[in-house]
């Protein structure tokens, strides 16, 4: 019997196809112990705003580390998670569900994470059970 498998490296608030893949196979690997790169989607996404897209960056240590991996890229800064909490609900207040999701979503932003990679096993984990996906991950 054939088993069918996922590997992707984690990202900030991950988009629908990420978990219509996650949900498509038997097993996902989370591949974290990959160089991280600037730039790109494992700290930062868009969110859709009434002045168009906005970036949400989770401000982590890059100087002088060129060759870190994902979990091992550090949060530089606190108080991103108030910036990023105040653009969601200044953009999507009014969306359908969002006052049912508010709570779970203003613990789900104040998680203590230190680490990049711990962040978003965190938000992937969240979103997983909230939409019933239940697959083996494997870190």
């Amino acid at each position: 019997m054939a088993k069918t498998v996922a590997i992707l490296q984690s990202n900030y608030i991950p988009w629908k196809g990420y978990f219509d893949l996650i949900r498509s196979v038997d097993e996902f690997i989370l591949y974290d112990e990959v160089q991280y790169t600037r730039r790109d989607w494992r700290n930062r996404n868009k969110i859709k705003t009434a002045d168009g897209t906005q970036w949400l960056t989770v401000p982590v240590e890059v100087k002088g580390k060129y060759f870190q991996k994902i979990n091992e890229t550090l949060i530089s800064e606190s108080g991103w998670e108030k910036n990023h909490w105040t653009r969601i609900c200044s953009a999507y207040s009014k969306a359908p569900y969002f006052k049912e999701y508010y709570p779970k979503l203003v613990h789900l932003l104040s998680f203590p994470a230190t680490n990049l990679a711990q962040l978003c096993w965190e938000q992937l984990n969240f979103w997983l059970a909230e939409f019933e996906i239940k697959v083996n991950i494997i870190r």
